[in-house]
């Protein structure tokens, strides 16, 4: 009888807790999600190899049209258009995360400078922050002072301190 029990016992465990234990279930989904469909294996081979594709091609110094065929088409639009035409955009600069991109493909060489660019325009921005600061703390300070001056000059020689 008790091998019987014994018997069930680590069998329930090894069905349900040791399952649950080495395999953990996630919490249910909240009710106004909808589940998604399960995608076929000729689905996730064809995911498969298009980031494949993606990332052999990241791997090349020029990234051309056929990483980003949409970017290269607005290019193309931009020069086309004659410069006295409405709509034609403006050049920009590029931004920090762009300068940072195409400096890490061109090695440690040209991303050094460019990170210590980025460092020191920070640094400069948190030093000019710091000095605002404390020359508004200090303006507030001598508001401070200047009000307690007056309520002293305001009461006169003649009343005695509390």
């Amino acid at each position: 009888m008790k091998l019987r029990v014994v018997c069930r016992k680590v069998y329930d465990y090894v069905r349900y807790d040791l399952k649950e234990i080495a395999f953990p279930s996630s919490l249910p989904d909240p009710p106004h999600i909808k589940k998604r469909r399960q995608i076929t294996w000729k689905e996730r081979y064809l995911v498969l190899k298009e980031a494949s594709r993606l990332y052999a091609a990241s791997w090349v110094r020029d990234i051309g049209p056929e990483l980003r065929p949409y970017d290269y088409k607005k290019k193309a639009e931009i020069e086309d258009k004659p410069n006295g035409e409405k709509g034609a955009p403006t050049e920009r600069e590029p931004s920090t995360l762009e300068d940072l991109a195409v400096a890490a493909k061109g090695g440690m060489e040209t991303l050094r400078p460019a990170l210590q660019r980025v460092y020191m325009t920070r640094a400069s921005a948190y030093r000019d922050a710091l000095r605002s600061f404390i020359e508004g703390y200090q303006e507030g300070i001598q508001q401070v002072m200047e009000k307690r001056e007056d309520s002293k000059s305001e009461q006169g020689p003649d009343t005695p301190k509390p």
